[in-house]
């Protein structure tokens, strides 16, 4: 009889013991099953396509030319005596830049005006001298010959004198030379020879260079077809030809740091020919450029507008992935699940969208955060920025408590 109950009482143990073990398997699988319906719908923040009209653009590489530039270089023998301006400066037209020593022009100048002096003296004498023998040839007291050679001394002073002034002013124009002065408006590099060298005409080398940057040129090449296209764009907004001057085209441009193409500017050149090596032609776009940011020698990226495109669907530019069949968005279809739509882009539009060509309709739902969790088939939790935000500070807030 014990020996019985004691049976009884172990199978008893043995069932409770595999009650609970089923018991927590089944825990552990709703445990699983929860976590797996959890991680297969993960939260992604999405939007909807914008729909409006764009222009369509083409960015060129192109480098920058200064409006205007002047080497400023000596035009008279002496030596620097001083520099007048700071280097990197900004000078305008008249700016005092050089002095070259001075005398030897000043002495010059002073031996000219003294030649004019005498010639105007030799003048008068010679006009009082045509007088007195043209009064006296009326009383038949001097002969033809006598009249006829005062008058051509009176000529020959009037010569005289003529050349005098033409010296003096030669030797006044060596004396401002001694002044260097900025011919333009802009700004100064350094002085390229220092105080106490002799400069003059026959110097290779430039004492500075001004460069007008305000506005500036940006050169760049384009396609023919390109151009060809335009120039049809052109033709069509001109409504007379005969007194109705060509639209010119925007261009924006963009430095190598610049966000976007902040820098306004139209074109305003198309060179006559074609490049036959490139199959090119070379454009110019002249910049604003108010800040002077822009200054000759960088390299400019440059957004030249085209046609205008109605209802074009925009993205933003971070919803875009790439893999072997191309560029592509992921998108919530139906039932929240994750949907791959390869796409063709155009043109950024500067502002963090971009243009996309085919593959959208712009009704569609796309996914711009959690990009990396999100795999087309699989079901996700549709959030806006803004409710991605609150649940996000919910789930701090349930850390902390």
């Amino acid at each position: 009889m014990m020996r019985q109950l004691f049976q009884m009482g172990i199978q008893h143990r043995v069932g409770m013991i595999f009650s609970l073990m089923a018991l927590m398997l089944l825990v552990a699988s709703c445990g699983k099953e929860e976590a797996a319906a959890a991680r297969q719908a993960p939260p992604v923040t999405v939007v909807k396509p914008t729909v409006r009209s764009v222009s369509e653009y083409t960015v060129f590489t192109g480098s920058a030319r200064a409006f205007e530039t002047a080497d400023i270089v000596a035009r008279v023998t002496g030596t620097l005596e001083t520099v007048e301006f700071a280097a990197s400066s900004k000078v305008e037209a008249g700016d005092l830049l050089f002095t070259i020593e001075d005398e030897r022009y000043v002495a010059a100048r002073d031996v000219a005006q003294a030649n004019v002096q005498s010639a105007k003296a030799d003048l008068l004498r010679s006009e009082t001298e045509l007088k007195r023998v043209e009064q006296a040839s009326k009383s038949k007291a001097v002969s033809e010959m006598d009249v006829d050679r005062a008058r051509a001394d009176r000529d020959m002073s009037i010569a005289s004198l003529a050349s005098a002034r033409a010296m003096l002013a030669d030797a006044e124009l060596d004396l401002s030379y001694t002044k260097v002065r900025s011919p333009i408006d802009g700004y100064a590099s350094r002085n390229m020879v220092d105080v106490g060298n002799l400069v003059g005409p026959g110097a290779v080398t430039s004492l500075t260079r001004i460069n007008k940057i305000t506005p500036i040129y940006v050169y760049f090449h384009a396609p023919e077809s390109v151009v060809l296209n335009y120039l049809a764009a052109s033709k069509r907004l001109v409504k007379n030809k005969t007194d109705q001057p060509r639209e010119r085209a925007r261009v924006f441009a963009a430095l190598a740091n610049d966000e976007g193409f902040p820098h306004p500017g139209y074109m305003d050149f198309i060179d006559n020919e074609v490049d036959r090596n490139t199959g090119t032609i070379e454009l110019r776009a002249l910049m604003e450029n108010k800040e002077g940011d822009i200054f000759p020698g960088l390299f400019v990226r440059l957004k030249a507008s085209g046609k205008q495109i109605p209802n074009a669907i925009l993205i933003p530019e971070t919803a875009v992935g790439t893999d072997l069949g191309g560029k592509y968005v992921l998108t919530v279809g139906e039932g929240n699940i994750v949907e791959q739509k390869y796409i063709t882009l155009g043109a950024a539009q500067g502002d963090g969208e971009v243009h996309v060509k085919t593959g959208l309709e712009g009704q569609e739902t796309v996914i711009v955060g959690g990009l990396m969790i999100a795999r087309p088939g699989m079901p996700v939790q549709p959030l806006t920025a803004e409710q991605f935000e609150a649940m996000k500070k919910q789930s701090q807030q349930a850390a902390k408590d």
